[in-house]
């Protein structure tokens, strides 16, 4: 990466394409571990005996644990630099290193004789589960910081939709891991309380494909060493280590508020997705419920079929993302989570491999405006100053709404009639209210306008 101070003061220097792809490109790895687990875990903890109607508590863990984590990371690593590494990528290492040992232990907590429905299993893997949000957010939280660190306002649309389709090709192969294996013949059934090969493989796998994303990570990303830092955001070294966490906070600009009320209800009903999809899905295609049963360990895969759909059209629909701007982004948002949130109703009451199929193109237009567009908004909002705190803390807008729809679904799945189905009817909604609440969102003035006013 450039390391020199060739440009103006308060200015990033423009990146080339080669330096925004070997920035971004290590996220594939940490999404691949990501989802690997998201894609698997109602499964996981369906298989090892959990009842549905519980299924809420073990979702509660991973966003309190990214809630905790991620604003942790960005104060420390705010003031961390060490020469040899840089600011960022050492806690990458760390998440990577404790992601692989849990991506281990997950599938083989039906393994180790605690019994079918015990609590010893189940508080095994929810601990287990625990740990690897911990540590996949300490891995994630490096890639989401390097943006505004180094990239320039007028490359950020590019830089946030190019990290995050790489994220969804990840994805795609987490994704796809155990419908291929079973292709190949390997198990996609095992004894009751048993996690089948097919996925225990996977994880095998995402363990290792993590472990390359970083190495290629560390060995190609230069961070900006702290002065060359604040010349380019033209502030002063010392700026941030004065302010307080109070301070910090009071400070933090408006567009930090607004788009956290908009990511409330978009991140309400996303854990719905990935709590109860293959739940639905075996209910209304193979019209099983049994976990034990063929039919539905074969929703499982066709979850993970689904899943890989919409992150290939995330992909797709990145494209164009990288092209967006102040006058089209917000225009983008609002109607791809209106598609997302129409496509959770196609899943819900469609009855047909081709209407889920549908309904997962759909989410997957929403789903990179989710993941792009609010991060994009708010980098341009930042100065350079605290940064990673700022994207640490705006994390908590997305795992608060995660915790409360976990612990609301204790009474709203008994409310609808235990279906499944009809709770991702209710991430539609969410995922509808928060398009619309997209233009309470008054995007600030940009940094090189609040340099030119002295702000």
């Amino acid at each position: 990466m450039l390391n020199s101070k060739t440009q103006t003061k308060g200015q990033l220097p423009r990146l080339t394409s080669m330096q925004l792809f070997l920035m971004t490109f290590g996220y594939a790895g940490v999404q691949v571990a990501f989802s690997v687990q998201t894609g698997n875990m109602g499964r996981i903890f369906q298989t090892l005996g959990t009842d549905p109607t519980k299924l809420g508590f073990f979702f509660i863990l991973p966003p309190l644990a990214g809630m905790i984590t991620q604003p942790l990371i960005g104060l420390f690593s705010d003031k961390t630099w060490l020469p040899k590494l840089g600011r960022r990528i050492p806690y990458l290492i760390g998440g990577c290193l404790v992601s692989i040992i849990v991506l281990l232990l997950l599938p083989n907590t039906g393994s180790f004789g605690f019994g079918y429905g015990s609590m010893t299993a189940l508080w095994f893997g929810a601990v287990t589960v625990l740990f690897m949000d911990l540590s996949a957010n300490v891995s994630m939280q490096p890639f989401k910081m390097l943006i505004p660190d180094m990239v320039s306002e007028q490359q950020t649309d590019k830089a946030w939709t190019l990290q995050n389709m790489w994220g969804s090709l990840g994805g795609v192969i987490a994704f796809i891991f155990p419908f291929m294996l079973t292709v190949f013949g390997i198990s996609n059934t095992a004894a009751r309380g048993v996690v089948p090969d097919s996925v225990k493989i996977s994880f095998y796998v995402a363990a290792a494909i993590l472990l390359l994303s970083t190495i290629f990570t560390v060995m190609n990303v230069k961070e900006y060493d702290p002065e060359t830092l604040a010349y380019y955001h033209g502030i002063t070294v010392n700026n941030e280590k004065r302010d307080s966490f109070v301070d910090i906070l009071k400070n933090a600009p408006k567009v930090f508020w607004t788009l956290g009320i908009v990511e409330f209800f978009v991140w309400f009903g996303i854990p719905y997705m990935w709590t109860y999809s293959t739940g639905a899905l075996s209910e209304n295609i193979w019209r099983v419920s049994d976990p034990a049963s063929v039919g539905y360990q074969a929703a499982g895969n066709w979850f993970g079929i689904l899943q890989a759909v919409y992150s290939v059209v995330a992909i797709l629909v990145g494209i164009f993302f990288q092209h967006l701007n102040k006058k089209t982004r917000k225009w983008a948002f609002f109607f791809s989570l209106i598609a997302g949130g129409i496509g959770f109703m196609v899943v819900a009451y469609g009855h047909t491999h081709l209407s889920s199929l549908v309904g997962f193109i759909l989410i997957g237009i929403g789903w990179i405006a989710i993941i792009s567009i609010p991060f994009t908004i708010l980098t341009n909002a930042l100065n350079g100053q605290h940064d990673g705190i700022y994207l640490g803390l705006f994390n908590c807008f997305i795992c608060i709404p995660q915790i409360i729809a976990s612990i609301a679904s204790f009474a709203i799945f008994p409310a609808v009639g235990k279906s499944m189905a009809h709770m991702l009817a209710i991430a539609g909604v969410a995922l509808i209210i928060g398009g619309c609440l997209i233009w309470i969102v008054k995007e600030d003035d940009s940094k090189t306008d609040r340099i030119k006013k002295g702000i």
